[in-house]
Order: structure tokens, then sequence, then C-alpha cells
């Protein structure tokens, strides 16, 4: 292909390609680039923002080159401080593996396994020495960190920053240098790691690294960037029947971002998106929340998850199959039973659901904390939002 094409090919749906000339020079010199990506397992589930990004690794992929995904198992201890207000909370070794488990069988829905060369960062980053990380620290300065925008604004404002938060883009970079990369792909958001990594790719003679960025995308919140963090993420495993609810949730001045970053509609297709939004808004919607189910899962679970959406929201019904959770005859107390039943992540969340009013018993609504669920009958309907069912029988 020549290379004006697959300049064309790569910039679709980018935000930076830095800089392009050195790019053109690169694919001018090599049939094969080294594109890294780079994935803290942070949190055991993938959504539709790290899509984003594999799905342009897959444009990559399909062009001829070697996607080299580097999997964050020593950086993940760190904890990366991108658009992070305060020092992220540091995962033990152990929840660092477990959350590795599932990223596989995830990535590995958009890219060719069999073109894809995983490595971990502990591989290289575990072994150095003092000495080792004093000369990788010594490629960069103070002053130059603290132009970050979430380092300056948290210096400003008095907001602590460890100093192993600055080691995180040394960290970063240095996995360029132990690769050889000659791009890496990420969000927006990590435009300040990827230069770090040029710096350090030339302070130990390597040629430096091309920057590819993809846009963030906002979550269901339609404010805050995709993130498990947030409460706002739509994950490519969860069940068909979530994902299709949590598509219908976005506010519809997204509706056209989705098409375009998930869908991958081209500028003709999205004008008539727009005229559709305008007319039609909900059949859009509903449209594309079909399509990004039938992304990950098949035509038939789109199919099944549209008349069950259909048949809650439209007839106030329950759906066919929600899960069971079984109430002693001394009950449970509201807060308990939301978090161990996993309909929310955390204590906090159930709270804060319940303060906004969100949580119903057969349709009454709970705005008690102090709450304690007792069943009068043999069964009753949890709800909380307007996604989340459960079934409360008694334990015999």
């Amino acid at each position: 292909m020549r290379i004006e094409e697959q300049l064309r090919i790569i910039k679709k749906n980018t935000v930076d390609l830095l800089p392009e000339e050195e790019l053109l020079e690169k694919l001018r010199k090599k049939k094969v680039l080294r594109i890294k990506y780079g994935a803290d397992p942070s949190r055991p589930d993938l959504h539709l923002g790290h899509y984003v990004c594999l799905k342009k690794l897959k444009d990559l992929q399909t062009l001829g080159h070697k996607i080299i995904f580097i999997v964050g198992d020593f950086t993940a201890m760190i904890g990366d401080p991108s658009g992070r207000s305060k020092t992220r909370p540091r995962l033990t070794e152990e929840e660092v593996k477990e959350n590795a488990k599932t990223y596989f069988d995830q990535v590995f829905k958009v890219l060719d396994e069999k073109l894809t060369e995983v490595r971990y960062n502990s591989e290289w980053l575990a072994p150095l020495k003092a000495r080792d990380v004093i000369e990788l620290a010594a490629t960069y300065t103070v002053a130059r960190m603290l132009e970050r925008d979430d380092f300056e604004k948290r210096f400003k404002n008095g907001v602590p920053i460890s100093i192993h938060e600055f080691l995180y883009p040394l960290f970063q970079g240095y996995d360029s240098y132990a690769i050889k990369a000659d791009v890496e792909v990420g969000g927006t958001d990590q435009k300040f790691n990827f230069m770090v990594g040029r710096e350090v790719q030339k302070a130990f003679g390597q040629e430096p690294q091309v920057i590819l960025t993809v846009p963030l995308i906002e979550g269901t919140d339609g404010k805050l960037k995709m993130s498990k963090s947030y409460d706002n993420y739509i994950g490519i495993t969860e069940p068909p029947n979530q994902i299709y609810g949590k598509v219908m949730s976005i506010p519809d001045e997204l509706v056209v971002k989705y098409y375009k970053l998930v869908l991958y509609y081209d500028d003709v297709e999205l004008k008539k998106v727009e005229e559709e939004m305008k007319e039609r808004p909900r059949d859009t919607k509903a449209k594309l929340a079909y399509e990004i189910v039938k992304l990950f899962w098949s035509q038939e679970d789109a199919r099944r998850a549209e008349e069950e959406f259909n048949r809650v929201f439209r007839e106030k019904g329950i759906p066919d199959e929600i899960p069971e959770y079984k109430i002693t005859e001394k009950g449970i107390w509201i807060v308990e039973l939301l978090a161990n039943s996993g309909l929310v992540s955390s204590r906090s969340e159930a709270r804060r659901l319940i303060k906004q009013r969100a949580v119903k018993l057969d349709d009454v609504v709970i705005d008690d904390e102090s709450e304690i669920i007792k069943l009068e009958s043999k069964e009753a309907i949890l709800k909380v939002g307007k996604r989340k069912f459960l079934k409360l029988v008694k334990s015999e």
C-alpha cells in the first residue's frame, strides 16, 4: 500500500500525530513498524474507551505493523497520575495479577492474537537497580514534570505529589526503550507520558517514537471520560442487556461521537446520523445500542437485548431473567445488601444511590440508609436505577 494511503488510514479518528514527518520517514525506511500500546491492569474490565484505542491498533495491524501489547503489571503498582487530582491508591502485586487474567480475552476480541506480541513490563522494570533508576531519573527535570497539567494544578493547590508518581512517566518511557517502539498509541490523556518516552529513548541513544493519540470518549454521564473509577463505563464484556441499556442512557449529544469512534462511521454516514438524530433521536440511539451489542456479542444477542429493553422500559416490566438473593428472617441492612449482591461496587456508592432515591423495593423508594430489609412475602423485587434488578427471596 502506498505511504499516502497508509497515512490516511492511520490518521482516521485520531487527535495527535507527532511528528508526522518522522512517521513518514519511518514508513519509508521500514516495512513493519513496532507499535506500542500499554494498559495497566488497575481494573479487571476493559470498556468502550479502551476499544477506541484497540480499534486504531487493529487499523495498524491490518496495515501489517507489529502490535506490542504491554501489560503494565509493574507500573500498575504505582498508578498512572494522568488526569488525577490526588494520588491513586497503590495496588498489591496480587490485585494486579488477578486483574490481568481477564485482559487477554477482551483484547483479542479486537486484535489478532497471532499477530500480537504480549509483554509484561515487570520483565525489564523489576530487575532495575538503584543505579539504573538514578540514570533514568536523570533524563528529565522536576520543572518539566511540573509542566504537566495535573501535577501543576496539584502543586499550586498544595495537594501532595508523591515522588513515586514522578517515576510513573519515566518507567512508561523506559517501556518504549525496552521494546524499541516506533509508535505509541493511546488516549489524549497519555500525551505527556508519550513525550517523556521520546526523551527517554533519545537519552539512551534510541530513535524516538512517534506519538499517536485517539480521542477520549465520555461515559454514560456525558461529562467525564469513560472510566470504572467514575462508574460511567460501558464494559465490552458486560451482558448484552446491560450494554444495550447503558448505551440508551447516554446523552443525545454523544450519539454521533459514539457512531464515529466505536462503529467507525465515515463522514457521509455520520451526516445521515446527524439528520436522523433531529428526526428520530430515540430510534437512532436504539440502532447505536443494537450495533454495539452486536459488535461484542452477536446479532441474536442484540435482538434479544433490544426486545428486553423495550419490554422493561416501554411497558415498565421486569426482565425475564434476574439474579436472586436469599434473605434470612432477621433481614439485612440495605447498604450491605446492595454491596454484597453486586448491584453496586461499594457501600459508599450504595449510600449515594439511596440518598438520590434511586433504590426501590417493589416500587417503593428506600431513602433511609439505616433500613433493614425484611420480606413480608416469599419474594420481592429490588431495583437500583433504571437497569438493575434483584429478586429477593426468603431463605428456607
